[in-house]
């Protein structure tokens, strides 16, 4: 995983290892990416950030789908090397499953040693395909957790439903029912969003979202590169100018990870996420009207990515993330100086 994505956009990128391994569905793509070795990454704040990035990025300018599962097993392995979790079984792929809506919440309860998981889980992506997951829980005093799952055993029942979204329909991001599930404790209550790597790993989401990006872009200038239809021109042209300051934030962000790995990374990824996302949007405008209809009804790549990254972009929560920003530059007094 060396081919630079998040490097300048006019270069393009090397030949990859990914390009000999992606050829099936997202789930088995995942696997083949494990089983090659290809998913130990740097981990955040390790003075490779950009790297971790770099990394996700690439996969995400093939398949946004694809990226989520990988972005969500290469967190679950982060997450326990950071809080001290088991180790992972050789070949074995994860999910991190972590969002917590109000109908949706499992419960730990621990008897004579033993950690078992009861309820539903929302928003898996990958459930019918990993074997593992890292979950959010809680615990009988009502005090959040976390707790690595095997998805293979009697407990565990991975539905169809959740999900019918056109946009990201291969990430299979269904609901799981867990029945007295067996399963092992991660750190301790509230480690999950406590620890460093929790706001640094919410900056690398900006990566995949900015991967995507780049993918589309690469084939809005395969299709348009040769016409000299100035407007065609203009679109490509302001695709460079929406990607270039997003690239170069991210390289940034990833500095200022690693310059102080312990610190809070917060501020740092909220402006970094809300800023892709802002290059985000323009560049999908621009790539419909370069194109025209045509590649978004008959290009199968183009029209799944066109449709995905905005399921994926609303993994921010857009105005919220915006007004927290806003308090963030109220109560820092934030200089904005050159």
């Amino acid at each position: 995983m060396h081919s630079p994505v998040l490097s300048d956009p006019a270069r393009g990128i090397a030949p990859s290892p990914l390009d000999a391994l992606l050829r099936r569905t997202p789930l088995a793509d995942l696997q083949s990416i494990v089983d090659a070795g290809l998913d130990r990454l740097p981990l955040p704040g390790s003075g490779r950030t950009l790297q971790r990035w770099q990394a996700l990025a690439e996969v995400a300018a093939r398949d946004l789908a694809l990226v989520k599962l990988f972005e969500g097993h290469t967190d679950a392995l982060a997450i326990l090397g950071e809080l001290g979790g088991p180790a992972a079984p050789a070949g074995s792929t994860w999910g991190t499953w972590c969002a917590e809506p109000p109908d949706a919440r499992l419960a730990l309860h621990e008897v004579g040693g033993t950690v078992r998981l009861s309820g539903r889980k929302a928003w898996c992506s990958g459930a019918a395909g990993v074997s593992h997951a890292v979950v959010s829980c809680w615990d009988g005093d009502g005090r959040p957790c976390l707790a690595a799952v095997a998805m293979q055993q009697p407990g565990v029942q991975v539905t169809r439903e959740g999900w019918v979204a056109v946009g990201m329909a291969d990430s299979a991001s269904v609901d799981v029912l867990f029945d007295d599930a067996l399963a092992q404790r991660i750190g301790g209550p509230g480690d999950y969003t406590a620890r460093p790597g929790f706001w640094q790993g919410g900056a690398g989401i900006a990566a995949c979202w900015l991967g995507g990006a780049v993918g589309i872009a690469r084939q809005v200038r395969a299709l348009v590169g040769a016409s000299e239809d100035p407007y065609r021109r203009m679109h490509l042209g302001s695709i460079d100018t929406a990607l270039a300051p997003a690239l170069s934030l991210l390289r940034e962000a990833a500095a200022c990870i690693d310059a102080e790995p312990l610190a809070d990374a917060q501020s740092i990824a909220l402006s970094t996420r809300l800023a892709v996302e802002v290059a985000c949007e323009a560049v999908m405008r621009h790539a419909g009207r370069a194109v025209g209809a045509g590649p978004l009804c008959r290009d199968a790549r183009f029209a799944r990515a066109m449709a995905d990254l905005p399921v994926y972009l609303r993994q921010g929560h857009a105005e919220r993330d915006l007004a927290a920003r806003g308090r963030q530059v109220a109560a820092d007094g934030f200089a904005w100086s050159l």
